[in-house]
């Protein structure tokens, strides 16, 4: 999913929910603690030189029970980050640690980032 997907998406929302490779969900009570654009430059083993651009959200759970994050204040987050970063309209890759840091790419089930 590209950063303008998620911006399309945001506004016909309740809440943020996202759901993890195994079904289990990220706490509602999550932060998403960066929102930043990837760059990584680097030779593959066949000796071609690549790269690759991403978004990257990276959420936490902190102890704060309370907190909810709602759609228009990710869509600020975003925002604010496009236009302090000037990121592109990239993939997204969203970074979270659950057993150990993952990263996985984003998309949208019509309920669920997933």
């Amino acid at each position: 999913m590209k950063l303008s997907e998620i911006k399309d998406i945001l506004p016909t929302l309740e809440n943020v929910e996202f759901q993890l490779e195994n079904g289990t969900f990220v706490p509602e009570y999550f932060h998403v603690t960066e929102v930043g654009q990837i760059t990584k430059n680097f030779i593959d083993c066949g000796g071609v030189i690549r790269s690759e651009k991403v978004v990257n959200f990276q959420l936490w759970n902190a102890n704060d029970f309370e907190h909810r994050l709602k759609p228009n204040k990710l869509l600020n987050i975003i925002k604010l980050s496009e236009e302090k970063l000037g990121m592109e309209d990239a993939e997204i890759e969203v970074e979270y640690q659950a057993e150990t840091i993952g990263k996985y790419d984003l998309d949208f089930n019509g309920r669920n980032f997933i």
